[in-house]
């Protein structure tokens, strides 16, 4: 019998809670069943192991970067939506360090093809660059370039890879100027 309390989407959350408090690799069925305060065993009736949570929590964390990212993107264009894309970016990969992670870890492709989360943040990438009027091979050329610097300045910030006096704001806000400039003089690149 079913523990009360105790379902799929209350685990699913509560792992994702718990990737951002100890970090996504430190997440097991351990913890979550102490979390809940039962044994491993009684997690099994609603996830079927430590990869089945795994790919959950990925697929939650997508579908809130989706919604986060489309909502600050929401009626923007051109330089606006770029900032704004960005700044949500850079607050979920740091307000939620183990979703962030998570949003990396290898989802089945057919748990992902049913998900919206994943596909959303493709198509919102996608729209903001329309602003652009890049042909769209350079459109993907511009969504890695955007995705490696916003990974890689969100990835320093959280680990603490910055020492420099400067403000990460203002390093930042220069980052995102810089890609905003990029993506105008595309075609003389």
């Amino acid at each position: 019998m079913p523990r009360a309390g105790l379902t799929p989407e209350a685990l699913v959350a509560a792992a994702a809670d718990l990737a951002d408090e100890i970090g996504f690799d430190h997440l097991t069925l351990a913890v979550l069943a102490k979390r809940f305060g039962v044994r491993d065993a009684s997690l099994y009736t609603h996830i079927r192991g430590l990869a089945d949570l795994h790919e959950r929590v990925a697929l939650l964390a997508l579908d809130e970067w989706a919604d986060a990212l489309g909502a600050a993107v929401a009626g923007r264009s051109g330089r606006a939506a770029l900032s704004a894309f960005a700044d949500a970016y850079r607050a979920f990969a740091t307000e939620h360090p183990g979703r962030y992670a998570a949003t990396r870890f290898p989802v089945s492709p057919e748990r992902l093809a049913a998900s919206a989360g994943a596909a959303r943040i493709i198509e919102l990438c996608y729209a903001l660059l329309r602003g652009y009027e890049l042909s769209e091979s350079a459109a993907t050329d511009a969504v890695r370039l955007l995705r490696s610097t916003f990974h890689g300045f969100s990835d320093l910030e959280a680990t603490g890879g910055f020492t420099a006096g400067r403000s990460l704001d203002a390093s930042w806000r220069r980052a995102v100027d810089a890609l905003h400039h990029t993506l105008t003089d595309w075609s003389t690149i």
